[in-house]
């Protein structure tokens, strides 16, 4: 086994539909996933519809690299367009935001810890399912990072795909 990688999941088209596959498809390949709550957020850098966002913590048997590779597939199968601006309306974006300490600052899309862990639609829900986990670099857990985030109490209304 490889690791254990924390991604962050979301979705503003079709996005019941495409988290709930996108979780299933996770499931398929790598078995228990641990599935936060899923919150309605606003879209960030655009103008858009509103976003649901969750996340979720597998055991990888991939390295980082070759699991967002997967990733982007499974993406790519939901009919992820990545030919127009890079803040847009979006099927499916999942992102490995940790996998276990290490820190990846490598080509292309492929950083870990995701900077995007400052926003709060990707700090909350991993906050909710791994509060003690400690984020590379900084010495915090992520429930202490939350605790201190600028948008604390404005995450967006928990959504309930059952």
């Amino acid at each position: 086994m490889s690791g254990r990688a924390y991604l962050s999941l979301g979705s503003n088209i079709e996005p019941e539909k495409q988290l709930r596959a996108a979780i299933a498809s996770l499931r398929e390949r790598f078995g228990d996933v641990v599935v936060s709550p899923i919150y309605r957020t606003p879209a960030v850098g655009f103008d858009g519809p509103a976003f649901l966002n969750a996340a979720a913590i597998i055991d990888s048997d991939l390295e980082p690299q070759a699991l967002n590779d997967w990733l982007h597939a499974l993406e790519d199968a939901h009919g992820r367009d990545r030919s127009g601006p890079r803040f847009s309306d979006r099927t499916l974006d999942i992102d490995i935001v940790l996998f276990d300490d290490r820190v990846l600052d490598g080509d292309g899309n492929l950083r870990i810890p995701r900077p995007e862990l400052k926003h709060a639609f990707v700090l909350r829900p991993l906050a909710d399912i791994a509060p003690d986990v400690v984020v590379p670099g900084t010495g915090h857990t992520l429930a202490q990072l939350w605790s201190a985030h600028a948008e604390f109490a404005t995450c967006g209304d928990v959504v309930n795909l059952v």
